[in-house]
């Protein structure tokens, strides 16, 4: 153990003492789970930010999360920190024989589906027999985008995908074709449906091109953001709502020249 984690872990400990931080001694494993997804988020947000600083002093603060958790589960008798990294190390071993065994993976696509494969093995030894699905293990509390992501992975672990991005972008036309439809008349329900079945084929396009859908969603937020807020001062005082559609759509191609340059 380095001295930094040896001093972080200290550190943990004399808040939770008795004559410690009277919050952090108040604080369970579910009142924590906010500041869990907070965290994760803001690491997120320090990847795309591409700024290493952002990005180390996040982590940081997702780490401490780590250690907050892991000493409550300390303290009850569950698990300590050591057995949190001891097992994580464990596990990547096991589930890469490609890398540190004699079996090989030469793509991308292999080495996901060996990957299963072993996790469904290691499943079925724990006597985990309630799994029903290749599809169980992903978490319904993930962002739909990124559920629709490992969904798709999970499906085509088994083989059932497309064989390429031809395949997948074919479906998005076909799904279009039913939204269209959808659209087409006042069943609010169909056409929510419709909708769902096209963001799902789209995460499929992404997924087999391996691009992520939700970072590709959050970079397109963040450009229609940065141009819709230089066409707010460009209207000046009388915003945007006192223009028409044709000015409008002027001040929008002035702030997307206004950041080529960027």
């Amino acid at each position: 153990m380095t001295e930094s984690t040896r001093q972080l872990l200290t550190l943990m400990d004399r808040l939770l003492a008795d004559d410690g931080c009277p919050w952090d001694r108040a604080q369970t494993p579910r009142t924590l789970r906010p500041y869990v997804l907070e965290e994760a988020h803001e690491v997120v947000e320090a990847i795309d930010s591409g700024d290493p600083k952002a990005l180390r002093e996040e982590l940081g603060d997702l780490l401490f999360q780590v250690v907050f958790l892991s000493a409550m589960a300390e303290r009850n008798g569950w698990f300590s920190f050591d057995d949190v990294a001891s097992g994580i190390h464990e596990k990547m071993v096991r589930r890469h024989p490609w890398v540190f065994g004699e079996e090989r993976a030469d793509d991308e696509d292999a080495a996901i589906g060996r990957w299963e494969a072993i996790k469904a093995k290691e499943k079925a030894e724990r006597g985990e027999t309630e799994k029903k699905s290749a599809l169980d293990g992903v978490p319904r509390a993930l962002p739909a985008l990124l559920r629709a992501l490992r969904v798709g992975e999970k499906a085509g672990a088994v083989g059932y995908d497309w064989g390429d991005v031809a395949g997948a972008r074919a479906k998005v036309n076909e799904e279009l074709v039913e939204l269209d439809e959808a659209l087409d008349g006042d069943d609010d329900e169909r056409i929510e449906a419709e909708l769902g079945d096209v963001l799902f084929a789209l995460a499929s396009v992404a997924r087999k091109r391996r691009v992520d859908p939700e970072s590709a969603l959050r970079t397109t937020l963040e450009r229609f953001g940065q141009r819709f807020r230089i066409a707010e001062e460009l209207a000046g005082e009388a915003g945007l709502r006192a223009l028409d559609n044709a000015q409008r759509d002027n001040l929008w191609e002035q702030a997307k020249e206004k950041l080529r340059g960027k």
